[in-house]
């Protein structure tokens, strides 16, 4: 498989956080995502504040390969057209596009890793799915916990964790990075035995 080039160097992953852009939707649930990728980012020194594949991204060294950290900018609903421009540009193949977000099924802060799967209601990777033609791409879901009226799912989701489940949380997002660099070194088997 030819890789994309990125500055002379291969693009070898997609690390994809998915969320919404824009203040309002900051610090919400539905953006587990987002957040995780920008602390992945802030540990590497790097920024994402470059701007293309209707994302904002950078280039870094992580876990011993050349990734694509990206944050698509569509709104979670299209996060697939991103997502395939950016495999496309650097002809990415899909077990190399790692997917993190947030999942309302799993208690708050637990990690689920999976090679690949249904959207299970999620509509960002349902998104993902249309656009790359597979459900085979690997992914580290982050459990929101979900509300006790199923009526109330979409308040819920655009709605900000507490304090106690933002602390919760904020140790979850350096376990997925953690759980993200195994995935690439070593495959999802062995990050699914260890994260989940």
């Amino acid at each position: 498989m030819l890789l994309g080039k990125a500055n002379g160097a291969a693009v070898e992953w997609l690390i994809v956080g998915l969320g919404n852009p824009g203040e309002k939707y900051r610090n919400t649930r539905h953006n587990m995502g987002f957040l995780t990728v920008e602390l992945l980012a802030e540990q590497a020194g790097v920024k994402l504040n470059k701007v293309k594949f209707k994302s904002a991204y950078n280039l870094m060294q992580f876990a011993g390969a050349r990734c694509l950290v990206m944050k698509p900018q569509t709104y979670m609903n299209l996060s697939g057209e991103a997502v395939r421009e950016a495999a496309q540009f650097y002809k990415i193949p899909p077990e190399r596009v790692l997917v993190i977000y947030d999942d309302v099924s799993l208690p708050v802060g637990k990690l689920r890793v999976r090679p690949s799967g249904s959207a299970g209601g999620h509509n960002g990777i349902k998104n993902i799915i249309a656009h790359l033609g597979t459900q085979n791409f690997p992914r580290i879901k982050i459990g929101t916990g979900a509300p006790e009226d199923k009526d109330g799912m979409i308040d819920w989701v655009i709605g900000v964790p507490s304090q106690k489940e933002r602390e919760v949380l904020l140790e979850s997002f350096r376990r997925a990075i953690q759980a993200a660099e195994c995935v690439i070194e070593h495959g999802c088997q062995r990050a699914m035995n260890d994260f989940n």
